[in-house]
């Protein structure tokens, strides 16, 4: 009976069903789209960095025609030289995410494409590393990788005004500019002839200069006069071509040659390492066990974050709740993670001793993480797993730390 009921309520439906698609065929056939001018929608793009030959780059020369380009958008759309065919002027910046000097210019690229706009000058930002050829001990300045992804985030987070693309699968365009760093600027007059190329100013330090080597090169360009220095020289971080993965391989292969070892570690000691009185460094400690399943799904995030900052005033340690009697089975997961930091047993067999030790912000549950600066400042602390990105940002936003040289 239900069955006869739905059969027949579906019968029923169709030929309303059919009219309403008819109808809207109808009205999108006759009406325009709003968007019928913008670049295309890249809701199905998905990142997939490819290993690329290797070959020469070459820096694009003063007068040349600038490559076309058909890239991915962080803001979903995908963008040509033909989305700025009315821009009186074309700046090219090429940047990224992790790089201290790219990090250095953001806020003064902003200010230029808020100044310029009504001048009828358009800007766009191209990624152009891959994200194949970034290592971990490269990202010691930042919160992010160069993916796509993390594109997003950073523009979001910052507040782009301008299109930030993505370059990082074949590299095609970037190939055919020839950045020789982040930042590199490429200005290109209304006939879309390459008229400057170089640095936005040469004063990295945040709030030292204005931009004014790419103000100057564009105010020439916009009034039709030569560009008084058309080359300048960039300073930055190199691009992450597709060929250079050998260091990702050697990298990866000197972490994974550390020496693991464990040490006991009794209440007294844990409350001298919370006071963290004699590294000089920002010390972000877990506490956890191997019967922790939380604590061992996240446990090699936390080895990333070393050898993010560990060349900076930053450092790991990780300190074991397991009993002394599974010191082995202790080792032998640290080991297979690779876990060449430094590494604590609590020594003690009374667990409560360790909670006092840590304080009674501790609800005494695995896992807890706490970041302390030198002389004993928690200045973050987290009771169950851990947000990364969050950290992360935490970690380089610390005064210790920072985001620039």
């Amino acid at each position: 009976m239900n069955t006869t009921l739905a059969q027949m309520s579906l019968r029923a439906s169709l030929p309303i069903l059919f009219l309403g698609f008819l109808l809207a065929g109808c009205q999108s056939s006759t009406e325009p789209s709003a968007n019928a001018a913008q670049p295309q929608p890249t809701a199905a793009f998905v990142a997939n960095p490819q290993k690329v030959a290797a070959q020469e780059v070459k820096t694009l020369a003063i007068g040349a025609q600038a490559p076309d380009f058909n890239l991915p958008g962080v803001d979903g759309k995908f963008y040509s030289l033909q989305d700025f065919k009315n821009a009186k002027a074309l700046v090219v910046v090429f940047t990224c995410n992790h790089c201290p000097t790219a990090q250095a210019y953001e806020d003064r690229i902003i200010a230029f494409t808020a100044d310029y706009k009504s001048k009828g000058v358009e800007v766009v930002a191209i990624s152009p590393n891959s994200p194949l050829g970034l290592l971990y001990e490269e990202l010691g300045y930042s919160d992010l990788n160069d993916d796509f992804t993390a594109m997003q985030q950073r523009a979001a987070d910052h507040k782009f005004n301008f299109p930030y693309l993505y370059d990082g699968d074949t590299e095609t365009a970037s190939l055919q500019y020839g950045p020789a760093a982040t930042p590199h600027v490429f200005v290109f007059d209304q006939a879309r002839k390459l008229q400057y190329t170089g640095r936005l100013d040469k004063k990295e330090k945040p709030g030292t200069a204005n931009a004014e080597d790419l103000r100057a090169a564009t105010d020439a360009v916009l009034a039709g006069q030569p560009v008084g220095e058309p080359v300048t020289q960039t300073f930055g971080c190199s691009t992450k071509w597709g060929w250079k993965l050998e260091l990702h391989a050697k990298a990866d292969a000197d972490w994974a040659a550390k020496e693991v070892k464990l040490s006991g570690i009794d209440a007294k000691g844990v409350r001298a390492l919370l006071k963290n009185s004699d590294s000089g460094k920002l010390r972000l400690i877990n506490i956890w066990a191997t019967w922790c399943g939380p604590c061992v799904l996240e446990y090699p995030d936390f080895l990333v974050l070393q050898r993010m900052y560990g060349a900076r005033d930053f450092e790991f340690v990780s300190i074991s709740a397991d009993k002394m009697e599974k010191e082995a089975k202790v080792l032998e997961f640290l080991k297979s993670k690779q876990s060449g930091v430094t590494n604590y047993l609590f020594s003690e067999q009374d667990k409560y001793a360790l909670a006092e030790a840590i304080g009674k912000e501790w609800n005494g549950a695995l896992p807890y993480t706490l970041l302390v600066e030198p002389g004993g400042k928690v200045v973050w602390a987290q009771q169950g797993e851990v947000d990364f990105q969050a950290l992360k940002r935490t970690i380089v936003d610390n005064a210790m730390m920072g985001r620039v040289y």
